[in-house]
């Protein structure tokens, strides 16, 4: 197949009424690309990834915290983040977003 085409990301994540849904939308050449939909008040605590990663917020508000930075997340909010960062998100509304999990080898640059 030569492309992967997705009109709309934020169709494909469907917002549950209670909970955190995620669902992987791509996985090829070592690019992950998961959506996360979030009722609002859900969270995902302080955690790592052993991968390089960006967070793309694409619909509603969250509250980011990228190693001890906080950070107020809108639609377009994009944040890439270098492998075992510490980090955590909290939906403040209903919340879509991309999470692209990248090869373990790609190093984190602006």
């Amino acid at each position: 197949m030569p492309a992967t085409v997705f009109h709309d990301l934020v169709a494909e994540a469907p917002v549950p009424a209670r909970g955190i849904h995620s669902q992987t939308v791509s996985n090829v050449d070592g690019i992950e690309l998961v959506l996360f939909a979030f009722a609002p008040g859900e969270q995902l605590s302080e955690h790592t990834s052993a991968r390089p990663a960006i967070i793309h917020i694409l619909s509603g508000e969250a509250d980011l915290t990228v190693g001890v930075d906080a950070h107020h997340g809108t639609p377009g909010t994009w944040v890439r983040m270098s492998a075992d960062t510490k980090h955590s998100v909290v939906a403040r509304t209903a919340l879509v977003m991309a999470l692209y999990l990248l090869p373990p080898d790609v190093a984190a640059t602006s």
